[in-house]
């Protein structure tokens, strides 16, 4: 849809969305600003790429943002797991509002005739996707049309947060219910986070109640593991875990009855991440458990000698906030020293690769610490239930990011290193220069 330049020029003037913004409770409008203008700004497409149209898309996704009393939520990022649908063949669009006249009636009957509107144009099925108060405009929107066939509502709220508006803020559970008991026909997906200060708590054992008894085809995704606060949503993270899920519920009109999300990328490695080939070999005796429990920390070999990497020891897997796995096997050990492999794999827009290295470290009381020159750190401290507390540091030390990685069988990456060999019997081992690109650019 082309844009007016009154709308382009609105856009310029706009104050870029802070992400930690605090939704707007609907009866405190009157502490926006007064000289933000009334009108709206409307529905355009979430990404520059050329839409499908309605002869070729599966069909079109509206997605609707927050409502945020310190910022204009119209210039917040889409969330990254709408490309999960883009990549299948659906159209993205954006419901884009001023924060001013952004109210929960005036902008559901919006989108309501936004869905008709592309229904009339040959969409095959039209998907309202929102987050916190944009989530209750499309459940609003989905109890008023039948053209709504699909909602994807994440951390839904609309009444303010527990610090700020807790006299309306019970409101996010109290008028979510009635929304969900009045969606006509639509398949209704919910998520809700744990540590979302926005969230009364209990809504989704309630939300599954009513939705079965209704008979609509539904999944309440409650507090998913590893994924914290009223914006996970927005994270590479949720992408990675439930994209696919998403994608699925929203393709398949058929499907009947509660669904289950039980996402399997992040329990065990990928076939995206990239291993040394030689660890396809039969891995040595463990040694981990007796660096961990020795008192000094030494991790001496049992022959007080180098052990030649040929296999991983002691092997721990997790992943980045970012959405990017993480691999991390100690080789070989003497003394104090180390050798080990660390490997992550691509980051979710596939501009940086799955990468491994082979990095040299040492024991500095409890804690494995690799800080070459010219690499970033990489700290990994044990942890009582047998993992590991991972630090990385860029190389000028400006950034970091912290995860917790679970260790796993040696066995699991030598087979996974054998699949690479069946599966490419003709390609090389990763070129020197991405072995070794520990750069701060190579996590990010």
């Amino acid at each position: 849809m082309k844009c007016l330049l009154p709308k382009v020029l609105a856009r310029i003037a706009l104050v870029r969305s802070a992400m930690a913004g605090i939704v707007l409770a609907l009866g405190v409008a009157g502490g926006v600003a007064a000289a933000s203008p009334a009108w709206a700004l409307g529905l355009d497409p979430a990404f520059p790429d050329p839409l499908l149209g309605p002869a070729h898309a599966k069909g079109v996704v509206v997605w609707s943002h927050g409502r945020s009393i310190n910022a204009e939520d119209s210039q917040a990022h889409t969330p990254i797991y709408l490309e999960a649908l883009r990549d299948d063949g659906w159209d993205i669009m954006r419901f884009d509002r001023l924060s001013q006249g952004d109210t929960l009636k005036d902008s559901s009957k919006r989108l309501v005739d936004y869905s008709a509107e592309l229904k009339q144009k040959g969409y095959k099925q039209v998907a309202l996707a929102g987050q916190s108060f944009g989530a209750f405009l499309a459940l609003m929107a989905a109890d008023a049309s039948n053209d709504v066939d699909t909602v994807i509502a994440t951390a839904p709220a609309a009444y303010g947060n527990f610090d700020d508006f807790y006299e309306s803020w019970q409101s996010n559970a109290s008028r979510l219910y009635p929304l969900l008991e009045e969606v006509k026909h639509a398949r209704v997906m919910v998520f809700y986070f744990h540590g979302d200060d926005f969230d009364p708590g209990g809504r989704g054992e309630h939300s599954r109640q009513i939705l079965a008894q209704r008979g609509l085809t539904f999944a309440v995704i409650d507090q998913p593991a590893y994924l914290t606060g009223h914006w996970a949503s927005s994270s590479g993270l949720f992408l990675r875990r439930f994209g696919d899920c998403i994608r699925d519920f929203a393709d398949n009109a058929a499907l009947t009855g509660e669904q289950r999300c039980n996402p399997r990328w992040g329990t065990m490695p990928s076939a995206e991440m990239k291993l040394p080939p030689e660890l396809a070999d039969p891995p040595p005796q463990p040694l981990a458990k007796r660096v961990a429990a020795s008192p000094t920390g030494s991790a001496a070999a049992p022959d007080g000698g180098n052990v030649p990497p040929h296999g991983l020891r002691d092997v721990w897997y997790g992943f980045y906030p970012n959405g990017r796995e993480i691999l991390f096997g100690i080789e070989a050990a003497h003394g104090d020293d180390l050798t080990a492999i660390y490997a992550i794999g691509p980051s979710i827009d596939n501009k940086n690769p799955a990468a491994w290295s082979r990095r040299k470290g040492h024991i500095v009381k409890d804690v494995f610490v690799f800080d070459e020159p010219g690499k970033s750190t990489l700290r990994f401290r044990p942890k009582q239930d047998g993992g590991l507390g991972a630090t990385w540091m860029s190389i000028d030390h400006q950034i970091s990011m912290t995860a917790h990685l679970k260790p796993i069988d040696p066995q699991i990456v030598a087979e996974h290193a054998a699949n690479m060999l069946d599966s490419a019997p003709d390609s090389a081992p990763v070129a020197p220069a991405a072995a070794n690109s520990d750069g701060s650019e190579t996590e990010h």
